[in-house]
């Protein structure tokens, strides 16, 4: 009896250990300091969104008078709601070429959810709030995350996904905004560990004053 129990104690640790293991992917500035907030994804045929994860509903919600989450990765197909948190209007667009869009001045939330069927980073702002910038990357994988503040990223795989891939880096100082950095790498491990020193240098980061008297309330 004690033995039995401990077979499957010893079962679900071992259980736990496969799967909580996952591709670890540090990225680094050109000076070699971690840099946080950057989105990396894995692309290749062993690396395609997976059909739950397309029909899920994804959200890109605005609250103090920001978006939330700033960053949103998504797969291609994906359908994202557009939640207003505030207890003022928010009107909501983007000229990006890969899915331009506008919800005019609304509260709590649009009538329906947008389709975002094209790859690419989609920049968002609000006409209300010029301050206000936001970022959906539509990327063609399932096995994205974004960096901490170490610059580190963890994607979960399992061993079918072993294989070539192509690792993307994309950062939102990039110059270049439209477009990601990219390397092939072999995995030839769940657990194994990348390091990935971005080739450009970043473009300054500016902080907005928000301006609370905007007459909306």
């Amino acid at each position: 009896m004690i033995r039995n129990k401990l077979k499957l104690l010893l079962s679900l640790a071992l259980c736990f250990v496969t799967h909580s293991q996952a591709f670890e992917v540090i990225v680094k500035d050109k000076a070699g300091n971690p840099l946080a907030n950057a989105v990396v994804w894995l692309e290749g045929d062993l690396y395609k969104p997976k059909v739950e994860q397309v029909s899920d509903i994804f959200s890109m919600g605005q609250k103090d008078r920001a978006f939330s989450p700033h960053i949103l990765v998504v797969p291609t197909g994906a359908k994202i709601e557009f939640p207003n948190f505030d207890s003022i209007l928010h009107h909501v667009y983007s000229f990006s070429k890969p899915k331009p869009f506008e919800l005019k001045l609304y509260k709590e939330m649009p009538k329906s959810e947008i389709v975002f069927e094209n790859n690419g980073v989609v920049e968002l702002g609000c006409n209300i709030h010029d301050w206000m910038l936001g970022y959906i990357l539509v990327v063609d994988s399932g096995y994205y995350a974004l960096t901490d503040k170490q610059g580190r990223a963890n994607i979960a795989l399992s061993p079918p996904q072993i294989g070539k891939a192509q690792l993307h880096v994309w950062h939102e100082r990039f110059e270049k905004l439209e477009a990601s950095e990219q390397v092939e790498v072999q995995l030839s491990s769940t657990a194994q560990k990348e390091t990935y020193k971005i080739k450009q240098s970043l473009m300054e980061a500016f902080d907005f004053a928000v301006d609370e008297s905007d007459g909306y309330e």
